[in-house]
Order: C-alpha cells, then structure tokens, then sequence
C-alpha cells in the first residue's frame, strides 16, 4: 500500500487500495470508495485519513486497519451502510490488527476503544469534509 504523509489528515492514499472482508451483499459506491456484493472494499486514490485514533502511534502494521476502519465508519457517516453494522466493522477492524500483526494486547486495546468511543464518529450525516493539502 503506497501513502502520502500530509498536515492535518494525516494520509493521503496514493494508489487504489483492495481488501476482502466479511460483508457481503451490502454493496455500495462512492466516489471516495465502492464496497462490492462480493465483499471487496476498493478505496479510492486520494482518499484521506488519520491513522489508528487515540492516544497512541501509527506503525506499519497498524495503517491498513486504520484506513479500512475509517473508510467504514465514513460510510456509516454517509448513510451508505446502516448505523447497526458499527459493531462487526470493529470486529473486522481487531481481525485486521491480528491479520498485519499488531501485538495481540495492542489491538485489544484499539478494539476495546473503538468499541466504547468509536459511537460519536458514527453519527449518520456527520459529515467532516478534509482539506486537502498537496505534498
């Protein structure tokens, strides 16, 4: 995955991003990013984000997570996909840390944040439109 580090969202995605998961038959398309009936999540080049929230870092192993987590709960934001899904999308996002290796305590950690904070990003039609800085 190729990125650009940028002021304010701290990501830039600089080449279209692929990734299976679990959701099925729930598709939808946006210009920032299209989730398939087969599952597959496709986010788009220049897609903004700001890396795994808290007070914490952002590693290698934590990047892929954090930008499909976003991208998922941006799509709650949208009314793209329903409010109720933010549950299996935080399961999905602490399957990820596994996946990319981030250290088991860790990624309970984020999961146990996201699930208890992560209800004020998942506010339908709360909407936050990033400026876009070029590097």
């Amino acid at each position: 995955m190729k990125y650009q580090s940028i002021k304010k969202y701290k990501y830039k995605l600089a080449e279209t991003f692929v990734i299976q998961t679990p959701f099925l038959e729930m598709g939808f398309t946006h210009e920032l990013f299209v989730l398939k009936d087969n599952g597959s999540l496709v986010i788009n080049i220049g897609y903004l984000w700001d890396g795994v929230s808290g007070p914490t870092w952002d590693t290698n192993s934590t990047m892929i997570p954090g930008l499909v987590h976003d991208a998922f709960y941006q799509a709650i934001r949208l009314m793209l996909i329903p409010v109720y899904m933010k549950e299996k999308i935080d399961e999905f996002f602490y399957v990820l840390m596994l996946r990319y290796k981030v250290w088991k305590t860790r990624a309970k950690y984020f999961y146990q944040a996201v699930k208890t904070l992560g209800h004020k990003s998942c506010v339908p039609g709360n909407i936050q439109i990033p400026e876009v800085i070029e590097v």
